[in-house]
């Protein structure tokens, strides 16, 4: 098991959103907005689901983590950090998950 964490991921992705875009495919990413991130973002679940549904155990694994840079890419286009989405987690242990999503206005 690997010491390295999702923090670690945004701390690193952080440094290289610093870094000029002739370096860095963060920084380039992040210079094309949340739009582009998004979209990338997308990209990236689509191949998660194909992965899960049918491709290798180790496949599953590298879509995951590139799923995982893609949304802490996202968040940091949008400012919002990682303890920020914990936080929301956590709250949500409050009750049972089914009873979390009936109480949401937007579901």
């Amino acid at each position: 098991m690997t010491g390295f964490t999702l923090h670690d991921l945004e701390r690193r992705i952080a440094e290289r959103a610093a870094a000029s875009a002739e370096i860095s495919y963060t920084r380039k990413l992040l210079d094309r907005g949340a739009a582009h991130c998004a979209r990338k973002l997308g990209e990236e679940a689509i191949e998660v689901v194909l992965a899960g549904a049918g491709e290798t155990r180790e496949r599953v694994i590298a879509e995951a983590a590139d799923l995982m840079y893609h949304l802490l890419v996202l968040l940091k286009a949008r400012d919002v950090r990682l303890a920020e989405v914990e936080a929301e987690l956590e709250s949500r242990t409050a009750q049972s998950g089914l009873a979390e999503k009936a109480s949401r206005k937007d579901v």
